[in-house]
């Protein structure tokens, strides 16, 4: 699918599959069209090509009962005033034909000992929960999360972290953008790069290093002398530089890391 604004092209005939039950995380930096990719997906934002078919239909076109099976949680917290928890939880409720029960929801998020406390009252994190749990109170087959830790501290985020792995756990399919590779490698089945409104890799988290060049860095030093080398065969390197005896002192191997990996995509995309 493409879209563009006047003469910016925010989205560049990129192309994704999420199976059904799959946590899918996309990764790219600012810029690079992951939240106008995710609002084409929600139905929020008209595209200007391609097709694209969100559990079978045409998000463009989706009637409710179509948006009823899909969850939204945005980069922005919830704020309902003076309501309580569980009647902010309770007022959504009411907006679903078939939705979960209050209590139930609210301690699937982690919430019940706040049920009566106000919205404005709860700290960063529980506002999270509270904006997932209206995300999911309709029992959605697919959640689309924005940026959901951002902000967070690692306590606060490991913590979210475990919410979304139980949804997943449930048959709940996971599309969610993030700018944390820690995340993405902690939840996702499967990552997709974008950089520059393309996806320039899709592979598991483990596996993304596959899609840079993964040769070791060999470090030793010989003397006054640091000696930096970059090989496909680092075994058969260090042998021959330690031949009779040879002593290859403070000697490192290093293969790229998710980092490594994500910062060459994005950089054979966009340039310095």
């Amino acid at each position: 699918m493409s879209k563009s604004y006047g003469p910016v092209a925010a989205v560049r005939d990129l192309d994704l599959d999420v199976g059904y039950g799959e946590i899918f995380a996309i990764l790219g930096p600012n810029g690079a069209g992951k939240s106008t990719t995710i609002e084409i997906l929600e139905g929020n934002r008209v595209r200007d090509a391609g097709d694209v078919r969100v559990l079978g239909e045409d998000p463009g076109t989706a009637g409710r009962n179509w948006r009823a099976r899909i969850g939204i949680v945005l980069q922005e917290v919830s704020d309902a005033g003076t309501l309580t928890v569980a009647e902010t939880v309770r007022m959504f409720t009411r907006c679903y034909g078939n939705a979960r029960r209050v209590d139930d929801v609210l301690d699937l998020v982690g919430l019940e000992t706040v049920a009566a406390s106000r919205v404005r009252t709860l700290s960063g994190g529980q506002r999270r929960r509270l904006d997932v749990a209206l995300g999911i109170i309709g029992v959605p087959d697919l959640v689309f999360l924005d940026e959901p830790t951002t902000g967070f501290d690692p306590a606060a985020r490991r913590q979210f972290w475990d919410l979304i792995r139980l949804l997943a756990a449930d048959g709940t399919t996971i599309l969610l953008t993030t700018h944390y590779l820690e995340e993405a490698a902690a939840l996702a089945d499967r990552v997709a790069v974008i950089a520059d409104g393309r996806v320039v890799a899709v592979d598991s988290p483990a596996r993304l290093t596959e899609h840079v060049d993964a040769g070791a860095t060999v470090r030793w030093i010989d003397g006054d002398r640091v000696h930096v080398e970059h090989t496909d065969f680092p075994t058969e390197l260090i042998r021959q530089r330690s031949r009779d005896g040879h002593e290859l002192a403070q000697l490192t191997v290093t293969r790229p890391t998710l980092e490594d990996a994500y910062l060459r995509l994005i950089g054979r995309e966009c340039g310095p």
